[in-house]
């Protein structure tokens, strides 16, 4: 008999550490009819193979009563019989398309025949600035503080979930009863004992709800054991703050989480809502998202793509950044693709679409960046590999130390239990949980102040851990707007040929326009006027200046016009090779000079890349842009290992070869192409100035866009595991030392808190060293 089996997307609500998925995963997996599990905390998903339609009501209601809230999100296959292969989901991605070599020509640039006119409208690059908010809580996940209440929505403003009322009402519950307790000592006790339980209750449920889904040694067990416990030994003051704490803790990494992930749905606004339908001959505006395959659509100048497709009729030039991530536009014609979000420069285009809304370009831009997230391993803390054995081991020491003396030699009950208490107290997490994010909290701050943004501890150990970063070179390794690099006077002055170039280009807003302006005015040319300027379709601009036709355009148009020289062929061929873009300018029949633009290098990317190789990173570059460029970029930096003409899936593609041979990898990128190998690397790093979605779906970011502060940003992570081993091994040889003088009378319980916070005082002074760490490359 055929049963139904499948896989179900599941989007999980208040998921924000390894521990809550650890907690989902072995929960679900032992249920009847589940063949595998993937949770993913970063991406808040949980995909589940099953066998049987029946299993799934049983995986959200055990999830629920985990505290977690979840919701379907799609069927990913399903009506598969038992016989076959289970449902397999092994269809092909859908092809892009896209059949041509991705180099990016400008209209002037050499023998190519599907230049770009001149006449370029602004496009929006979408590099927007945006403010970072450190992803990390400060409290270390696998010790498993998580008494957040994560039944609350994501929707909406943070501070009205529930999770955020559980914490503001335990922190006014604790003010309540310092004054009370202050006010009337008597009753001190029983009120911080009441504030303790706003916020204990939840942890101790969710601690309940854990153990009979077989999962019996979480933190909130030991946090319920301590707390109370606590509360017996007349302690309640400490049990209250160390339960609030706790809870603020969780709801900023909630908080953090929730941001990380809604910016990556952010790439769907970079597709129009609407399109305009072509149906015979009469065209009407339609939802993007009703378009099917065969659809013609109607694309006017300045509107984004609503589809893949291949255009039918026009030609214009196409901002493709959105998707490349390179600068200049790209002239498509008549049967070339074009991609959903990309910018239509200039003409009326006709377009046949080619896939579906779920199958364009940036829904699968969306698609690998969750696949990445939901694929990738959390770095795990040196705190969360301990935990697995520390919570069970605190119990058991404590419990071995209450009833074994009475029971083995008749020692007295009320001392042992008390000495038991002692050692949960002695146990509690409380150093160990400020040791490591007080490193963290002390990196994070000494890093913003330069510029540094690393999101949380998982990436500050990860980028220590780098033997090998892949770096874009558009906007990364350059500074991703193009520069007039040389000026080749022929028949006119130097002066001169950028003088009539720019009274050309003035008002245009294209990319290399621009460089020349900007050259013009560096230079304080003095621009005369043109009138009856005129874009030439894929061969450039032509104007009066001075009674006479000037043109600029590339070597094959400026060609038709007028033989070029030898030696000025050869010249061009050489500017070429480098990698630049040429444009002749000509005025009558008349050559008067040449000028070559290229996107130049950042000032210290040689120097950043030369401080990665000292530290024994390997670095690789990968561009979209075309071999030639890169290969010249390249060679001018010292880099050995070029990968040019990428889509945004072979960026993902050459990162996790690089994974598969042993290596740890970065990816540093600024653009949307960027964020599928972002979300692959083992940590992805945001060059300044990127777009926002790179900027978050990326692990770190590097503010003042210097490639230098990569390295950096590598010493700074490398200082700060040696720091936090510095405070692990504080924390628990102080643990250690009272634990034995506890056990043989030496040390009561008042020693015991002092042990616990005497080590939280001695891990956050040293802690405080890295708030001044001495970099490669500071400013003395």
């Amino acid at each position: 008999m055929a049963t139904t089996s499948g896989k179900m997307r599941y989007r999980v609500e208040g998921m924000d550490c390894a521990g809550c998925a650890t907690k989902i995963d072995t929960a679900v997996r032992k249920l009847p009819g589940i063949v595998d599990v993937s949770v993913s905390a970063t991406a808040g998903t949980m995909i589940v193979n099953y066998d049987g339609d029946e299993t799934l009501p049983a995986v959200e209601k055990t999830v629920r009563k985990l505290g977690y809230g979840v919701q379907a999100k799609d069927a990913m296959a399903v009506n598969a019989a038992i016989t076959s292969n289970g449902g397999a989901d092994d269809h092909a991605e859908p092809s892009c398309g896209c059949g041509h070599d991705h180099a990016h020509v400008h209209p002037h640039a050499c023998g190519s025949s599907g230049h770009p006119p001149h006449d370029h409208a602004g496009h929006d690059h979408g590099h927007a600035g945006h403010s970072h908010a450190a992803h990390d809580s400060g409290v270390p996940e696998a010790l498993g503080l998580h008494g957040h209440d994560h039944g609350a929505s994501s929707d909406g403003p943070w501070w009205r979930s529930r999770k955020a009322v559980l914490t503001m009402a335990s922190g006014g519950a604790l003010a309540v009863a310092y004054v009370v307790g202050h006010a009337v000592p008597s009753i001190a006790a029983y009120a911080f004992a009441a504030a303790m339980l706003i916020g204990l209750v939840p942890i101790a449920r969710r601690a309940l709800s854990a153990a009979l889904a077989g999962i019996p040694f979480t933190i909130e067990t030991l946090m319920t054991i301590a707390a109370v416990g606590a509360v017996l030994i007349h302690a309640s003051e400490e049990a209250a703050a160390v339960v609030f704490l706790f809870l603020v803790g969780e709801l900023l990494e909630g908080i953090a989480a929730g941001r990380a992930r809604a910016s990556i749905q952010s790439l769907t606004t970079l597709v129009p809502k609407t399109a305009l339908l072509e149906e015979n001959g009469r065209t009407r505006e339609v939802q993007a998202d009703t378009l099917s395959v065969g659809s013609i659509i109607v694309v006017r100048p300045g509107d984004r793509l609503a589809a893949d497709g291949v255009i039918l009729e026009g030609a214009s030039a196409i901002n493709e950044a959105p998707v490349s991530g390179e600068s200049v536009p790209v002239r498509k014609e008549k049967d070339a693709a074009v991609f959903a979000g990309t910018i239509n420069g200039e003409a009326v285009l006709k377009v046949r679409v080619t896939a579906a809304a779920a199958d364009n370009t940036i829904a699968r831009v969306v698609k690998l960046v969750e696949e990445a997230q939901e694929s990738k391993s959390p770095t795990e803390r040196f705190i969360d590999r301990f935990s697995k054995y520390y919570t069970p081991g605190v119990l058991l020491v404590g419990a071995l130390v209450a009833v074994v003396p009475p029971l083995a030699v008749g020692a007295p009950w009320a001392e042992w239990i008390y000495k038991g208490l002692a050692v949960l107290l002695i146990g509690c997490p409380c150093a160990l949980v400020i040791s490591t994010p007080a490193a963290i909290a002390a990196s994070l701050s000494a890093g913003a102040r330069r510029g540094l943004l690393m999101k949380g501890g998982a990436v500050l150990e990860g980028l220590g851990k780098l033997s090998a970063v892949a770096l874009d070179k558009t906007g990364t390794l350059t500074e991703g707007k193009p520069k007039v690099t040389d000026i080749v006077a022929w028949n006119a002055g130097e002066g001169e040929v950028l003088a009539l170039a720019a009274a050309l280009e003035t008002g245009s807003s294209h990319p290399l326009a621009q460089a020349i302006l900007a050259r013009a005015e560096a230079d304080q040319v003095a621009v005369p006027a043109a009138s009856q300027a005129q874009a030439i379709g894929g061969k450039g601009v032509t104007a009066t200046v001075d009674g006479r036709e000037v043109f600029l355009g590339s070597p094959r148009a400026a060609g038709e016009k007028v033989v070029l020289p030898q030696d000025l062929q050869r010249r061009i061929q050489s500017l070429h090779e480098e990698g630049k873009t040429v444009s002749v300018l000509l005025r009558g029949s008349e050559i008067s000079g040449l000028l070559a633009m290229r996107d130049e290098p950042r000032p210290d990317a040689r120097q950043g890349l030369q401080a990665l190789k000292a530290l024994g990173i390997k670095t690789v570059m990968l561009t979209g842009d075309n071999r030639r460029t890169a290969e010249a970029i390249a060679a001018q930096l010292g880099m050995g290992d070029v990968r040019a003409e990428l889509l945004p899936q072979d960026k993902q593609r050459i990162v996790g070869e690089l994974k598969a041979q042993g290596l740890v990898v970065g990816k540093v990128g600024d653009g949307i192409n960027d964020a599928p190998a972002l979300a692959a690397a083992d940590i992805g790093i945001a060059m300044g100035g990127g777009t926002d979605v790179a900027l978050e779906t990326a692990d770190a970011a590097v503010l003042h866009g210097r490639v230098a502060d990569i390295a950096r940003m590598v010493q700074l992570s490398r200082n700060t595991m040696a720091n936090i081993g510095q405070n692990i091994t504080i924390a628990l040889g102080l643990k250690a030392v009272f634990l034995v003088t506890t056990v043989i009378g030496i040390t009561g319980l008042w020693p015991a808190i002092l042990a616990d916070t005497g080590a939280t005082v001695l891990v956050t002074m040293n802690a405080l060293r890295l708030l001044s760490p001495k970099l490669e490359g500071d400013e003395s």
